[in-house]
């Protein structure tokens, strides 16, 4: 068996970054299994060759899996081994991206096995650093959410993207997909219901025009799907925390 490893006890001030990296490493060959353990903190691990079993599921490379802080598990390869890598991580990003979907169970398959493997080459040279903690939770970052989402744009939020300014059964009716379909697609991919993800989509908008345009603010409340300019301002002040008008004057030039 080949392989390598490297473990990382972050400071105080390294936690603030959200996310940390504890450990990382990769094997191949004929590696041990792991048999009824419970980690302390969450990791992920990617197999690249070879096959085996992850708790219940097969494992059919590339494939990858995720390892719940607290979560009993089991896994590793048939009697030909496999190639792996793995990382430790923990923090409160790492609850943020189970919410947000980046984290999710079972055994997926990996869509680009080349990005992956380039984000774990960059995470092993971020532990090679004279900063491991934080440039291994930068790569860290990164490793996420290039792998733990498909890369294209699924069919519905680009649906959504194109008609944020419309009621959700316009999108609806364009898919042909009942309003528990849509709202399940949405979640699942976002990690939010599509009247939250589209009310960000109309502010993020809106901030474009308020910046960019001269358009009143009601205009542009009009123009994002808000039809009542009292109500946009509240949205907007609440989930920005400053309003449209000030927002205007501070991001316009000249």
């Amino acid at each position: 068996m080949q392989g390598w490893s490297r473990y990382l006890t972050p400071a105080a001030a390294h936690w603030g970054l959200g996310l940390v990296c504890l450990g990382a490493g990769g094997q191949s060959g004929h590696v041990g299994t792991v048999r009824e353990r419970v980690l302390s903190t969450h990791a992920m691990v990617v197999v690249t060759a070879g096959r085996g079993r992850c708790n219940d599921h097969a494992v059919t490379p590339p494939a990858l899996f995720h390892l719940p802080a607290g979560a009993p598990h089991t896994y590793g390869p048939d009697r030909h081994g496999w190639s792996e890598q793995w990382v430790l991580y923990d923090g409160p990003a790492a609850r943020a991206y189970a919410e947000l979907g980046y984290l999710p169970s079972g055994v997926l398959p990996l869509t680009d096995p080349a990005s992956a493997a380039l984000r774990f080459t960059r995470l092993r040279r971020a532990l090679d650093r004279p900063d491991p903690e934080t440039a291994s939770a930068a790569a860290l970052h990164e490793l996420i959410t290039a792998v733990g989402r498909p890369r294209s744009t699924h069919p519905v939020l680009a649906a959504l993207d194109r008609n944020s300014a419309l009621p959700l059964a316009a999108t609806s009716d364009e898919l042909g997909l009942s309003p528990e379909r849509l709202r399940d697609v949405v979640r699942e991919q976002t990690g939010h219901g599509p009247k939250e993800y589209v009310q960000r989509l109309r502010i993020n908008r809106a901030k474009e025009l308020l910046a960019e345009t001269d358009l009143t603010v009601a205009a542009v409340s009009r123009r994002t799907g808000f039809n009542d300019a009292g109500y946009f301002t509240r949205q907007f002040t609440r989930r920005t925390g400053i309003t449209p008008s000030a927002f205007r004057i501070q991001q316009q030039r000249g």
